[in-house]
């Protein structure tokens, strides 16, 4: 380019990185914009003292995706990161039996076949009707959708038969196993997106697919050193990353934006800007009133949300015998669930995941001792919860249930550091609206070009990056929507790029 296209990125989340660093080395003037002291937003590092926990996303899957965008941005992972594939990925405790999800299907079907006599033959049929089911849809994934008439591409077309309307993820999947049992042990990534599996599109039956043919990684010092990474990388090839700037409104100039305004006064003036904030957050906050009309503030509120989580981080002076990733399903799972999408409650049977990391990685707790994550998924704010007054109690609901359910003596006098957030915390110290960790929800409404376009659709040069934006939320998809941003603004200025986009 004859004179460098000067992109702002506001926040240094995963997607925004992705974005950054692809275009830096496409020779791209790169600016981001991070209002916190460190960066991978919901992908950041929490540190107390000697522990190190994931803010988020503790599950990576799709591992080749991140591969690619490291590749697209003149890197390779492996020179970044140390990941491992773990086997088993997980353990999926229920009440009264524990099931050990392994890529290796035989020792994972004979297990199935001593917990269900009978059922494990449905793996195969899951393994390769879901295989079909994802490389058709993939490419419908990795497109964007900035018209109605996009809808009507033939890769959308021949896929439409194999997206189960009609059906919800726990009906796909009981089809296959025949079991209520055996289908939630493979329906609960449902959650992964903040839905219920009984409200949760049919389609997205192909998660527990992606996991079984791509594995879970584990990245040592914790999944947020892929964002330091990004960094790393964008730095590389010239980017400013600039952390402790806070973006308070964007700058117009008619329909365009012309700057992004700085809460300690001054502006960073853009060609293109790239929102990685949450997006209902932004969309209600950066932007002057009556700006927007199909994603205003008030429209935002007729919009689905995704749950909420309740968070608890744990530095523990002892050890436990516990697997690296432990879902734990409520005595009443369906009950559990329905609390959380669709009555408000806070359950007193809930059900949770710990992620016990330091057994798999010594960098995260000194020797002897734990960092334990818990995560109980819950309702968002648009529910009628006093968190001022539930905060203490549901936190020693949920220890005690842990303790309970693995016989674990008491934890308190263990606990050397601590760290909870309940979703109004998500709301005032990370910026997320109404607690929604996993953005809009995925119904069907709310999916390809009924989400809010890659290339924002109200502004003339603003662009989108997150689980707020197509494709939606999880890592994976959160980098792709990254690239798919990068790629747009390369293309808009005539930057010629190689992606390993199958639909760019």
């Amino acid at each position: 380019m004859a004179t460098k296209r000067r992109v702002v990125v506001v926040g240094a989340g995963p997607g925004g990185l992705t974005t950054a660093m692809i275009l830096a080395r496409r020779g791209f003037e790169v600016t981001v914009l991070e209002r916190k002291d460190t960066v991978g937003g919901r992908n950041a590092a929490i540190r107390m003292g000697p522990y190190t926990f994931d803010t988020g996303p503790t599950f990576l899957m799709m591992k080749n995706i991140l591969d690619e965008v490291f590749q697209e941005a003149g890197a390779d992972v492996d020179a970044h990161l140390q990941c491992t594939a773990l086997d088993p990925m997980y353990r999926l405790q229920f009440p009264g039996f524990a099931l050990h999800p392994t890529q290796d299907l035989a020792r994972l079907k004979a297990e199935i076949e001593g917990i269900f006599p009978g059922k494990s033959g449905g793996v195969d049929a899951f393994m390769a009707n879901e295989s079909r089911r994802f490389k058709a849809m993939l490419p419908c994934l990795q497109m964007p959708y900035p018209s109605l008439l996009s809808l009507l591409s033939p890769r959308l077309l021949a896929v439409l038969p194999k997206l189960s309307l009609g059906k919800t993820v726990f009906e796909n999947l009981r089809g296959y196993f025949g079991n209520d049992d055996l289908a939630l042990a493979f329906s609960f990534q449902s959650k992964y997106l903040g839905m219920s599996a009984w409200d949760c599109p049919g389609l997205f039956a192909m998660l527990a697919y992606i996991e079984y043919a791509t594995g879970v990684w584990h990245v040592r010092g914790g999944l947020s050193e892929i964002s330091e990474a990004m960094a790393t990388v964008a730095r590389s090839h010239g980017a400013d990353v600039r952390l402790g700037a806070e973006v308070e409104s964007l700058r117009l100039d008619g329909r365009r934006v012309a700057a992004a305004r700085l809460a300690g006064g001054g502006e960073v003036p853009c060609d293109d800007i790239v929102v990685n904030a949450d997006f209902a957050w932004a969309m209600s906050n950066l932007l002057p009133p009556g700006t927007l009309r199909r994603w205003s503030p008030e429209a935002l509120r007729r919009k689905r949300f995704s749950c909420s989580t309740f968070m608890i981080y744990l530095g523990l002076d002892r050890t436990f015998d516990l697997p690296h990733h432990t879902i734990y399903f409520a005595e009443n799972y369906r009950r559990n669930v329905d609390d959380i999408f669709h009555r408000g409650h806070l359950s007193d049977d809930t059900s949770f995941y710990v992620r016990h990391a330091s057994v798999t990685d010594p960098t995260l707790a000194p020797p002897g001792h734990s960092a334990v994550y818990i995560l109980v998924p819950v309702a968002n704010l648009r529910a009628d919860i006093d968190w001022e007054a539930q905060r203490g109690p549901f936190r020693q609901r949920v220890l005690d249930t842990w303790r309970r359910r693995e016989g674990l003596p008491d934890l308190e006098p263990h606990i050397r550091a601590e760290k909870v957030i309940a979703p109004p915390d998500w709301e005032n110290d990370y910026n997320v609206h109404i607690g929604a960790t996993f953005n809009l929800a995925h119904n069907i409404g709310q999916m390809l070009y009924l989400r809010p376009h890659n290339r924002f659709e109200e502004l003339a040069n603003c662009y989108l990056a997150g689980g707020g934006t197509h494709p939606g939320s999880g890592l994976p998809t959160i980098y792709e929507s990254g690239r798919i941003t990068a790629n747009l603004i390369s293309r808009k200025h005539g930057v010629a790029f190689e992606t390993h986009n199958l639909a760019m």
